[in-house]
C-alpha cells in the first residue's frame, strides 16, 4: 500500500499563504458584517441563528456566512500549525502558527460576545468587545504574516534588500488606497463595502511593513528594521480608529490624518533608504567585478 503524498504544487509555504489570506478576508467580511448590523441579525443567537441552523434574512445570511468562513479559517489556520509541527521548519515558523491557534478560542470566544451569546449578555455588542476583538484578530494576522513570512526564508530569487524595498513599495501604495476608502476623504461614502475595502488595503500595509522589517533584518543596514517599528504602531492605530472604537469628530480625524500622514512618510523614507543601500551595493559588485 503505498504512502498517501501530496501534490507538487501543495507546499506548506503556499498553504501558510493561503491561510493568511483566508484570514485577511475574514477581517474584511467581519468589518462588512458589523458597518451593515447584521451582527444581530440572528436575533442576537450563538452559535445558532434565527432559532436553527440556516439564516432566514438576508442580514441573517451575512452574519451567517461571516461564521461559516470564520468557522473554515479556523481550520486552516488549525491545520497550518499542525503542519508546521510535523514537519521540519524552522522554529519561528511553529512558534508563529502555534500563537496564532492558542488565540483562537479567545477570538472565538469574544465573537460569540459581541452577537451577544443566545441573547444572554446584554453588554456583547459594544465597542470595547468590538475593540478586543478586532486586537484580537489583528493579533492572529500579524502571527500568520510573520510565520509565512518565515517560511519562506530562503526561498527567493532576489536578494532581500530588493524584496525590502518591494514590500515597503506595496505598503505605501496600500496605504494611499486606505487613505482614499477611509471617511477622512469625501471622495466616497464610508458604506459598508468600503469599510471593508478600507481593511483589506489597510491590512495590506500592514502586512507589507512586517514583511519588510523581516528583510531588511537580512540586509547590511540591519538596524534599520527598528524603524519600521513605529510605521507599524501607526498603521495599526490608523485600523483601530476606523473602527467605531472611540467618536469620530474632528479631533479625531485631525489625529487619524496626523497618524497616516507620519506612517506614509515613514515608509517612503525607509524605502528610499533601503533604495540606496541596493544602489550602493550594486555600484560595489560593479567596482569588484571590473577589477
Amino acid at each position: 500500500m503505498s504512502r498517501f503524498s501530496l501534490p507538487d504544487w501543495l507546499t506548506f509555504r503556499r498553504f501558510a499563504g493561503v491561510t493568511t489570506g483566508m484570514t485577511t478576508l475574514l477581517v474584511m467580511l467581519g468589518v462588512y458584517t458589523s458597518a451593515t448590523g447584521a451582527g444581530l441579525a440572528c436575533m442576537a443567537q450563538w452559535p445558532l441563528c434565527d432559532n436553527g441552523l440556516l439564516p432566514q434574512t438576508i442580514p441573517s445570511f451575512i452574519e451567517w456566512f461571516h461564521r461559516l468562513w470564520a468557522m473554515i479559517t479556523g481550520f486552516f489556520i488549525a491545520g497550518t500549525a499542525l503542519w508546521a509541527l510535523r514537519s521540519a521548519v524552522q522554529r519561528r515558523v511553529k512558534v508563529a502558527f502555534t500563537a496564532a491557534v492558542v488565540l483562537l478560542p479567545l477570538q472565538i470566544s469574544i465573537g460569540a460576545v459581541t452577537v451577544t451569546l443566545n441573547g444572554l449578555l446584554p453588554g456583547g455588542y459594544t465597542p470595547l468587545t468590538h475593540g478586543a476583538h478586532l486586537f484580537t484578530a489583528l493579533s492572529i494576522f500579524t502571527a500568520l504574516t510573520l510565520g509565512t513570512v518565515f517560511a519562506y526564508d530562503g526561498r527567493f530569487r532576489t536578494d532581500p534588500t530588493t524584496r525590502a524595498k518591494k514590500a515597503l513599495g506595496v505598503a505605501l501604495a496600500a496605504l494611499v488606497v486606505s487613505l482614499l476608502s477611509s471617511r477622512m476623504v469625501t471622495l466616497v461614502a464610508y458604506d459598508p463595502t468600503m469599510q471593508a475595502v478600507f481593511y483589506g488595503a489597510t491590512l495590506l500595509a500592514y502586512a507589507g511593513l512586517l514583511t519588510a522589517a523581516v528583510w531588511v533584518g537580512r540586509t547590511a543596514r540591519a538596524t534599520l528594521r527598528y524603524a519600521t517599528l513605529p510605521a507599524v504602531a501607526l498603521v495599526f492605530l490608523h485600523l483601530a480608529l476606523g473602527r467605531d472604537l472611540v467618536y469620530y469628530d474632528d479631533t479625531v480625524l485631525l489625529v487619524n490624518l496626523a497618524v497616516v500622514g507620519l506612517a506614509g512618510l515613514l515608509t517612503a523614507g525607509l524605502a528610499v533608504v533601503v533604495g540606496r543601500s541596493e544602489t550602493d551595493a550594486s555600484r560595489t559588485r560593479g567596482v569588484t567585478s571590473g577589477d
